[in-house]
């Protein structure tokens, strides 16, 4: 029950801005956080953090390019079930775990997607987490959604293809809803759809940015 008042507070942040520290050269992560991670999974680890921190300090980017950084930076990560690599049925990693431990699903995918564009400067309003039934695979999965602007196509960055496309090309995605730091939309045909709520009431969400920003600001 304590950590209640940090979820909130960590929901507030995201819903003004961005995490405390989480944007271009302001970004750092800490040498505490480095060394758990290095101790936990090894050198690899800290290279990998290090890499990332790089990336979120890169300047003088369009969208798209930032887009295609992410993109690529995040899909050479292998896939792996949160059952096989955290012993949980659903674990949303945060993107220093994610990254870390060398591995992860597709929300873990996703989000760290999100997280690295918003301190790339991309507006959270143009980026929604949006689940779809994958019908392929008929399962239920997690892509980030890109809206370049007003009656422009959405682009959907995925786990599952390297590509970057429009979302008429991914007719193997059924939309489901959507949700990002200010709003949680029921999702209809290609777009946002209708609001239905906020994020505080996905609680794997709430509980993910309390922990980022214990990472980014250990005591």
């Amino acid at each position: 029950m304590q950590r209640i008042p940090v979820l909130w507070i960590a929901f507030l942040l995201l819903t003004v801005s961005v995490i405390p520290g989480f944007a271009g050269d302001s970004f750092v992560i800490s040498e505490r956080t480095l060394r758990r991670a290095e101790d936990q999974y090894g050198s690899s680890a800290r290279k990998r953090l290090l890499a990332w921190q790089d990336l979120m300090r890169t300047e003088g980017a369009n969208d798209l390019i930032k887009l295609e950084q992410a993109n690529r930076f995040f899909n050479r990560i292998p896939f792996v079930s949160d059952i096989t690599h955290w012993g949980k049925e659903d674990y949303w990693a945060t993107p220093t775990e994610f990254l870390a431990s060398n591995g992860g699903d597709c929300e873990d995918f996703a989000i760290a997607k999100y997280f690295t564009l918003i301190g790339l400067g991309v507006a959270e309003k143009q980026l929604t987490l949006t689940y779809v039934t994958a019908l392929r695979l008929n399962q239920s999965h997690l892509v980030l959604i890109y809206y370049p602007g007003p009656g422009l196509e959405p682009l959907v960055l995925d786990s599952l293809v390297d590509a970057i496309e429009p979302s008429s090309r991914r007719t193997d995605l059924l939309p489901i809803y959507s949700f990002n730091a200010s709003g949680l939309w029921a999702a209809k045909q290609r777009g946002k759809g209708d609001m239905i709520g906020d994020a505080r009431r996905v609680r794997p969400w709430r509980e993910l940015l309390a922990k980022m920003i214990e990472e980014l600001h250990p005591k």
